[in-house]
């Protein structure tokens, strides 16, 4: 099998594997006062703190929990309930057409609730004027949520300078960066952000951990109930192993990130120039995006029939996003940049990582033009 969805899920790392397991072996609860409980606080913080260092910041800002989608309900749930409640009315979002579920369901819920919301327009590749979110502050905006790396397209948004224009109206800002660590820079202490979620599946950690960056000096409520874990914010025992072995990959990937940038951007640019001797196939990917991800539409072929010929072949790849497949339809974030919709349904996204080879490459051209072939036939 030759395996491109690392946008999906990166497998875990020889590293990470071997200190999950050595973490995994400690008896205690890192909230218990005996030496066994300790001894699980250690390697829990010790995770936090690696994974702090790899990010540029504090490890007192993370918030240890499952993953992509509770931060980014974490945030969407608790900002608004606290603007509400001090107000006494809905307020104003502005987020994007292009972000995860994870953001776009919480923010339908609230839609349904009274809350006002403007969706920014994107280019053709999924980038966003920070010109446009400057006119749609309001006095009433209560948070700003727009991804850093899309993970369909790979269009890297200018987060920084998004982030400085909410800042400057007092709008609290965030960010889901989920695809970003170990390929794109991320230096939080620069980039300005109030909130930024992280996902250690996505840099070679386990699935089921990740992280909530929240800025110093900031509350935010807990959406769940419970015991005092991580501050009150997230209750619930930590995943000791969990955090420890995501803290580890995202050392080795930090330390080897400039190296594995150049690496995709070479495989990107190899599997590109070879897709486009394909007849009719048509590239969607950001060009100057994060190298990981390769977007193709091959108008007039079924993606699911695609997929099903290239996975025949021995080739693992994507139609969107991992987190939609199997609901037959097309990609939000492909029919918001322009795609319609049978073009969308015929988009296939592979996504590298630092173990792609060039032979990978080519062999996954070569199935391409096969799946190709037997679809449109």
């Amino acid at each position: 099998m030759i395996y491109l969805d690392y946008a999906a899920t990166h497998p875990m790392t020889p590293e990470a594997l071997a200190a999950y397991a050595q973490a995994a072996a400690l008896p205690g609860n890192p909230a218990s006062v005996h030496a066994a409980g300790q001894a699980a606080r250690e390697r829990l913080e010790e995770g936090r703190a690696r994974v702090a260092a790899a990010l540029h910041t504090d490890p007192r800002t993370l918030i240890a929990n499952s993953g992509g989608t509770e931060g980014d309900n974490h945030v969407l749930l608790s900002v608004t309930r606290a603007w509400q409640e001090a107000r006494g009315r809905p307020g104003h979002l502005i987020t994007t057409p292009t972000e995860h579920s994870a953001v776009l369901a919480p923010t339908r819920a609230l839609a349904a609730q009274g809350w006002q919301v403007t969706f920014l327009t994107p280019d053709r590749h999924g980038q966003y004027d920070p010109a446009e979110l400057a006119g749609a502050l309001r006095d009433d905006t209560a948070l700003v949520s727009i991804h850093h790396a899309n993970n369909e397209l790979g269009s890297v948004q200018d987060t920084p300078a998004l982030a400085a224009l909410a800042a400057a109206r007092g709008v609290p800002y965030h960010t889901d960066a989920v695809q970003a660590p170990g390929v794109l820079p991320v230096d939080l202490s620069a980039w300005g952000v109030t909130f930024a979620t992280f996902s250690a599946h996505k840099w070679g950690g386990p699935r089921g951990v990740g992280f909530l960056y929240v800025q110093r000096g900031t509350h935010l409520n807990a959406v769940t109930l419970g015991g005092g874990q991580e501050g009150g914010t997230r209750p619930g025992t930590q995943d000791t192993a969990g955090v420890y072995a995501a803290g580890v990959a995202l050392t080795h990937a930090e330390q080897a990130r400039e190296t594995t940038h150049t690496h995709l951007s070479a495989l990107r640019a190899r599997f590109e120039a070879g897709a486009r001797a394909i007849p009719d196939l048509r590239v969607n990917h950001a060009p100057h995006g994060s190298p990981k991800v390769a977007s193709v539409t091959l108008p007039g072929a079924d993606g699911e029939a695609l997929l099903m010929n290239l996975d025949m072949l021995g080739v693992a790849a994507s139609a969107g996003s991992a987190c939609s497949a199997g609901t037959m339809q097309p990609s939000h974030v492909l029919t918001a940049v322009g795609l319609n919709e049978p073009d969308a349904r015929a988009t296939l996204r592979f996504s590298f990582g630092a173990a792609t080879t060039e032979q990978d490459v080519d062999a996954a051209v070569h199935a391409l033009a096969q799946a190709a072939d037997w679809s449109r036939a």
